[in-house]
């Protein structure tokens, strides 16, 4: 493996396919600026393990060592949680505390997705992996994996971010063909501009921990980090913590995970039929989620006087902001002037709640 050109002269079909793999993803992230600050290094990380001799993985390799300091031990998603807790504001859905049921909703293909994968010869375990991509949330999608399938990480985590910094691609077309031009075109009533006070903002994550850790002690860890990110934030006494909760400890562990997931991406683990089942079945997931966020609002609007927009619904998965912003943008086309942004914001919130409890009651019932 020392020699002189060894990986040229051991180069196969499978790795150099990889090699194209790891090239098309840098090429989304930089071209198409899909999700860029994970695929691209992702896409890079698939490089580095896919050409052969590499001294980047094995026993003495940088990425296993890193993959098994960070990835094997849960350390980095739980760490990105916290960042995202730290970035989050909850306020939008203390105005609007019905935006979670939206974001229950929207969970439903995690579940349905579950038993497609059953049915399709997955264990127990594996199909929770897979299903847990429909919640459009990395880090729990890369925690609920490594926890019951280590073996399907790359697949797993490579489709949640793909479909993630799909959503304006795969959401539109999905929610247009469930509503009607006038259901697009609903105007909202603003959201409540009562004031939140301090006191509810630091209570709040304080309380959805306990009571989480009460119901589920399972789900401690993954509700935990991401409370108390929030709580760096709403309590107002440390923003240095919180600030470099958003930017240092955010950007330093994305760039890690990114990296080091890619190295998962080896040639002999990722070209197998399952991995393209894998993510075909992310699809079905993240598609069938965003139905369910949607039709959810649909029948709510047969009970309700004052209707709500359908396309509210779709926010309910957890890619946050960008739902949220995308369904905005499709709100404002259908009929110009039509601002139901803080609505949206409000169900993305809640969706990002839902996908970590619904990660939370998978890990506490899969056995």
């Amino acid at each position: 493996m020392d020699g002189l050109f060894y990986g040229l002269r051991a180069m196969t079909w499978r790795e150099a396919l990889m090699l194209a793999v790891g090239g098309i993803l840098i090429y989304l992230a930089v071209k198409k600026q899909y999700e860029p600050v994970l695929l691209l290094p992702i896409g890079f990380g698939a490089i580095l393990s896919n050409i052969p001799g590499s001294s980047a993985i094995g026993p003495h390799g940088f990425l296993t060592k890193l993959y098994d300091a960070g990835i094997i031990t849960e350390l980095f998603p739980l760490l990105i949680f916290i960042g995202i807790g730290a970035m989050v504001d909850f306020g939008p859905l203390f105005e609007q505390p019905s935006m979670l049921f939206f974001g229950a909703a929207a969970q439903i293909g995690i579940f349905l997705t579950m038993a497609l994968a059953v049915v399709l010869g997955f264990s127990i375990k594996e199909a929770a992996s897979i299903g847990i991509i429909g919640a459009a949330d990395g880090p729990t999608a890369i925690y609920v994996a490594t926890r019951f399938a280590p073996h399907l990480l790359a697949p797993i985590s490579v489709a949640a971010y793909s479909y993630m910094s799909l959503v304006p691609i795969i959401q539109p077309p999905v929610v247009r063909a469930l509503t009607t031009k006038s259901e697009r075109c609903i105007r909202m009533e603003p959201a409540s501009s009562k004031q939140i006070t301090q006191r509810t903002r630091i209570l709040f994550p304080i309380l959805v921990t306990v009571i989480a850790g009460l119901v589920a002690p399972m789900s401690l860890a993954l509700v935990g980090t991401l409370m108390f990110g929030n709580l760096l934030r709403e309590s107002g006494v440390v923003d240095r913590l919180s600030k470099a909760a958003q930017n240092e400890l955010t950007n330093l562990v994305t760039l890690l995970l990114g990296i080091t997931i890619g190295s998962t991406m080896t040639a002999s683990e990722f070209l197998k039929p399952a991995t393209l089942l894998i993510i075909g079945m992310g699809l079905v997931a993240f598609v069938v989620d965003t139905a369910g966020g949607v039709i959810f609002a649909k029948i709510l609007n047969l009970f309700l006087k004052r209707k709500v927009n359908p396309m509210i619904g779709a926010c309910g998965i957890s890619a946050f902001p960008m739902s949220a912003r995308v369904i905005h943008k499709m709100a404002q086309h259908e009929e110009p002037g039509n601002f139901i942004l803080m609505q949206a914001v409000g169900a993305n919130v809640a969706g990002q709640i839902a996908s970590i409890i619904a990660g939370a009651m998978i890990l506490a019932l899969v056995r």
